[in-house]
């Protein structure tokens, strides 16, 4: 199965936990993001891979529309509940391939990912849809989970993705996706580290990942070396940390 079906099977029926999921609903991050977009109300913003909408409802007040866009279905049907309960009109939520933006060059002044990129198959060819978009003087915000430069972290974190979620792609690490940022001409800045406690339990619960999947990640946590151990900050439930970043991208005027 191609990983963008598998993005769909996975998280269409996950929609309803996503909606109220306390990393995606907000957090330190997102107060950073929204601090550093810079929005002005005469400003149009795009979503991308909105999921269910929470960044793009944190910045409706602050721009003059805004345009979300996922892939899947079920996430963007949540998203539009979120917005009509909280009564924001200013928000339009679309299908999308985050590799295959349907704008023309230039749309947006703001584009916006969060939580989103390390389920792309192609992140190089979506970041460079991303900056297409972009006008002149505009600002990408991106938010993701990063890995670490460390091989065995790299491995045990992108390993136990996987296992709990099969549309995982990879988190790659902020080197990455600074060369990535230059490689399609946006001017990079590191703005922010968050460091990201994602409680066991929950964690699995929202993807709905199997009983035997479940298993494999407390078996491969238990048996990671302490160096990868203190890197993730590994709790005795499984609970660990995460490094998530955000960067920011200026497409020269």
């Amino acid at each position: 199965m191609e990983t963008k079906d598998t993005v769909q099977e996975r998280f269409g029926p996950a929609a309803g936990d996503y909606a109220t999921s306390a990393v995606h609903v907000g957090g330190p991050d997102l107060v950073a993001m929204v601090g550093a977009a810079e929005a002005r109300a005469s400003e149009r913003l795009l979503d991308v891979a909105t999921g269910t909408g929470h960044t793009a409802l944190a910045f409706a007040p602050l721009v003059g529309d805004v345009v979300a866009v996922d892939l899947t279905e079920g996430m963007l049907t949540a998203a539009s509940r979120l917005a009509v309960e909280r009564g924001i009109t200013n928000v339009w939520f679309e299908p999308a391939d985050a590799e295959r933006l349907p704008f023309g060059d230039g749309a947006f002044n703001l584009v916006t990912c969060r939580y989103a990129a390390h389920h792309f198959p192609r992140p190089l060819a979506a970041l460079r849809e991303m900056g297409r978009v972009l006008k002149p003087g505009g600002r990408l915000l991106l938010v993701d989970v990063v890995s670490f430069e460390d091989p065995a972290a790299d491995t045990v974190l992108n390993a136990i993705e996987v296992l709990r979620d099969t549309s995982h792609v990879r988190d790659h690490t902020v080197g990455q996706w600074r060369a990535w940022f230059g490689e399609v001409g946006l001017e990079v800045e590191e703005l922010g580290s968050f460091p990201l406690r994602l409680e066991f339990a929950p964690w699995v619960a929202r993807m709905r990942t199997p009983p035997v999947a479940v298993e494999a990640i407390r078996a491969l946590l238990a048996a990671v070396p302490g160096s990868v151990r203190e890197a993730l900050r590994v709790e005795g439930d499984g609970t660990f940390t995460a490094p998530v970043a955000l960067l920011r991208g200026g497409k020269s005027g």
